[in-house]
């Protein structure tokens, strides 16, 4: 079976709950035509609840930014996975490179997240990439470090399906930058990411996991980056906050379905 493509917007920090609300009714209506692609909206957690609400029902998936991998406890700040599935979240963004960079998590906390994630019943999207000092370092820097985040994932999810995680390349030099890896880099990095999961859990397991690709996809590059064979759709930062631009990229995932049939 084909995979499904997944279209998915990070808010990032941007929105309040009524700019969440007036953008959720906009969404609404034009992700239901979308019927062969998964939409889903990663809202910050003060958006997260009325997000999930309002799309109750529909096509699109609610999910939060973030979370911590003990369900409670003395973590000021954090939240957890019951929480967010008391909210109504269905899916977590797991290692995004911001939360790496800026919030030092580590290979091992990633693993850990996206291991409780699957085992509370939450979609993780776990986020892996290079920096271009790391890409730059040698013919194999962006190898180097993006097989390794996703071995320590993959090591910790040994009893997990490939339909219960989501991969999302995303070389950091082109997160926000304007500059984005051309299609053939997308194929590239996802393929080898692809041949590794092959390698480690079996074929089944390989073609049953989503891969995505992050970093500066807008309406102008989704359909070439979409064309490619291992891309199964986008993780979109800045092109999701508006649902116009957003909706853009949903019908660009769904005509490249189109095209497959």
């Amino acid at each position: 079976m084909p995979r499904r493509p997944m279209m998915a917007g990070n808010w990032k920090m941007n929105k309040t709950v009524a700019e969440a609300q007036e953008y959720t009714a906009g969404l609404l209506p034009r992700a239901a035509d979308a019927e062969e692609v998964d939409v889903a909206v990663f809202a910050p957690f003060t958006c997260l609840h009325e997000v999930a609400r309002m799309s109750e029902g529909s096509a699109v998936i609610a999910g939060a930014q973030n979370f911590y991998y003990e369900d409670s406890g003395a973590f000021t700040g954090e939240v957890s996975a019951p929480m967010l599935l008391d909210l109504g979240a269905r899916a977590v963004i797991v290692g995004h490179s911001e939360r790496r960079e800026l919030f030092g998590e580590t290979d091992e906390m990633v693993a850990r997240k996206a291991r409780r994630a699957v085992q509370a019943g939450l979609l993780p999207v776990v986020c892996v990439g290079e920096t271009k000092e790391e890409r730059d370092s040698s013919p194999d820097g962006m190898w180097e470090k993006v097989s390794g985040q996703v071995g320590r994932v993959i090591e910790d999810l040994e009893d997990a399906g490939g339909e219960d995680l989501i991969f999302a390349y995303e070389p950091i030099w082109a997160i926000g930058t304007g500059e984005t890896a051309t299609p053939d880099d997308a194929q590239d990095a996802i393929g080898k990411i692809r041949d590794l999961l092959r390698e480690s859990r079996g074929e089944g397991f390989a073609e049953g996991v989503r891969i995505l690709y992050g970093g500066s996809v807008k309406p102008g590059n989704a359909a070439e980056i979409m064309a490619q064979r291992d891309v199964d759709g986008a993780l979109v930062g800045g092109a999701s906050l508006e649902v116009e631009s957003f909706v853009e990229l949903i019908e660009a995932a769904q005509n490249s379905v189109s095209r497959q049939d």
